[in-house]
């Protein structure tokens, strides 16, 4: 049986709209806004979930009006949570690149994207050596009112800013 491995955030309650729409067995890792640190412990725990149900599938999840991230980009209200400070900098940093190359309608499934990629870049730097075979690791952002997820942009198109003098 097919198995996935889910990173997603609480406050985007998607586990029974996962289990409904991808019919496979589902595992879930929730942390606020996808921000979880790769810590030692984190990282054993996420090998051992992967060893123990061969898992060969791991999906980062987040809405496209997720809570955290919003916030992040407007009020800050949650920003002294602890584990948020660097998120909330790196998003609103993020932000402000995006803003030059892209149209306002995309920027926030952009930053959605980007932000990803460097998760799932991060991860899999953790994961090289956590099993046997490749473990494939990609990003999904869900779209509440056409109730639909969408593979995020690729990390070709989320390129980090450089400046050239």
């Amino acid at each position: 049986m097919h198995t996935c491995f889910y990173l997603i955030c609480p406050t985007d309650c998607l586990e029974q709209t996962i289990n409904k729409t991808f019919k496979h067995e589902s595992y879930f890792y929730t942390s606020l806004g996808n921000s979880f640190e790769y810590d030692h412990k984190t990282i054993e725990y996420i090998k051992k979930i992967i060893e123990k149900h061969n898992i060969k599938n791991i999906c980062f999840v987040l809405s496209i009006n997720n809570t955290i991230v919003l916030d992040a980009l407007i009020n800050n209200n949650f920003s002294n949570i602890r584990g948020l400070h660097n998120f909330y900098t790196e998003i609103k940093k993020q932000k402000e690149h995006l803003k030059v190359a892209f149209k306002s309608d995309k920027l926030q499934f952009t930053l959605l994207s980007y932000y990803l990629n460097r998760k799932i870049k991060e991860l899999r730097l953790q994961l090289m050596h956590a099993s046997n075979q490749p473990i494939k690791i990609n990003g999904k952002i869900f779209n509440k009112t056409e109730s639909v997820f969408t593979t995020i942009y690729s990390d070709l198109v989320c390129l980090e800013k450089h400046q050239l003098n």
